[in-house]
């Protein structure tokens, strides 16, 4: 450039690409391409107008906890119930897991004596744990969706059954696990 040029401003070539622009103006058209039209087209470009603020919506329930149908919510409190009581009960019977299979071979009709203490506290113990954690699990499955007011009464179901599966096996491994107490079941069983 020559001085002459730097003297008045009219005389200095229009820039081009921004080459004058800040980053913060190059941003700005970026962003905004009604701007760089405008400039281009050697037109003011127009302030950024606000975003409009959306009407109110139309009058409905207050907003909080929604709820599903009565009958769902008596049903599934019963089935949450009956879970407790039931979970509670059984696993105070599989911490004494000796007694607990005892007491199954009599149901069955058979005499005979689990052995196997150690395998037995500690699977039995393993069964506790999963009725409980499985109960837990599924009252705050239950109270979750009944908080969206959605039907809930077959979240208690599938949780006993997913439960009463992963605890089974435990109980079937401690059982397996005393030789003599599976021989006088199995010889117990008429061919």
């Amino acid at each position: 450039m020559s001085g002459a040029s730097s003297e008045n401003p009219e005389a200095r070539p229009r820039p081009q690409y921004g080459e004058y622009a800040t980053p913060e103006e190059q941003r700005a058209r970026i962003q905004r391409p009604e701007v760089t039209e405008a400039l281009d087209a050697g037109v003011a470009p127009q302030p950024e107008q606000p975003a409009p603020t959306p009407a109110p919506a139309a009058a409905g329930p207050p907003p909080g906890p929604l709820r599903g149908p009565l009958w769902d919510r008596i049903v599934t409190g019963g089935l949450l119930a009956y879970g407790l009581v039931s979970t509670v009960s059984t696993i105070v019977q599989l911490l004494d897991f000796p007694r607990y299979a005892e007491s199954a071979a009599g149901v069955l009709g058979v005499d005979a004596t689990y052995t196997n203490l150690q395998a037995g506290y500690v699977w039995g113990a393993a069964a506790a744990l999963v009725y409980g954690v499985g109960w837990l699990l599924t009252a705050l499955l239950t109270w979750r969706r009944l908080r969206r007011g959605r039907i809930a009464f077959w979240i208690p179901i599938a949780g006993f059954v997913a439960t009463a599966l992963i605890a089974g096996v435990c109980v079937t491994l401690a059982l397996v696990g005393d030789q003599q107490f599976m021989t006088a079941i199995i010889g117990s069983v008429p061919n």
